[in-house]
């Protein structure tokens, strides 16, 4: 195994190119990359592991969703520089739960596959609602809010997150629980506009929760301070 991941000059690519096609209907699900770490682990397990650039980690494909990928298959190019793998496909390949991730004709714009599972049961909704926000950045500002608010830019979404913050206090101060959790979830959107505006997905906002589990908050704002 050692011997095949060495094929690649890791220092050149860092991050290898991965298509990903079903074993047995040959249609592309998705295009991934994966790191030495992640082939590894694929060449291990035999089950697709990649690495995430929006995540900024490791991830096992179907982590969440259970939609795993089986690789029967690794094929290199010419070059060392892609790869392409072949998979039996458990469930959808796309977060928007679709079978496959190519689905949209780029000269017309048409949508030429339906969705077979709900994007928020495969994700959950804060990720769901990451995701939702990326792709009204393509949609027109006339239609969307959200497309809308992006197309102002950062002073524009940051007067937003602000402003929802105050409210949410104002809410507290009141002690109106049904307007804390309305303000909440206002909030919670507009920071995940501002998030998806610098690319930055929700995930590792978690990360970073999970990283202070177990350090007192006093330690974790010294370990800043310094």
């Amino acid at each position: 195994m050692q011997d095949t991941v060495n094929r690649i000059d890791w220092q050149k690519i860092s991050l290898l190119p991965v298509i990903v096609q079903d074993l047995n209907s040959g249609e592309v699900l998705m295009m991934a990359y994966m790191n030495k770490e992640a082939l590894e682990l694929s060449l291990k397990t035999k089950t697709a592991h990649y690495f995430s650039r929006s995540k900024q980690r490791l991830w096992k494909k179907g982590e969440s969703s259970g939609h795993t990928q089986e690789i029967d298959s690794f094929y290199i190019d010419c070059d060392n520089d892609t790869l392409l793998i072949k998979v039996i496909q458990n469930g959808v390949a796309c977060h928007t739960g679709r079978r496959s991730c190519f689905f949209t004709e780029l000269e017309s714009g048409d949508i030429q596959s339906d969705v077979e599972v709900s994007s928020e049961s495969l994700y959950g909704t804060i990720d769901t609602l990451y995701h939702t926000i990326q792709e009204r950045k393509n949609a027109n500002p006339d239609s969307s809010w959200t497309a809308k608010l992006l197309s102002k830019g950062d002073n524009a979404i940051l007067k937003k997150v602000v402003e929802e913050a105050g409210e949410f206090s104002f809410a507290y101060k009141d002690n109106d629980e049904g307007e804390m959790i309305y303000e909440a979830a206002d909030l919670t959107y507009h920071m995940l506009v501002a998030l998806a505006a610098k690319n930055i997905s929700p995930d590792r906002v978690k990360q970073e929760l999970a990283r202070r589990f177990g350090m007192s908050g006093i330690a974790e704002k010294n370990s800043r301070d310094s």
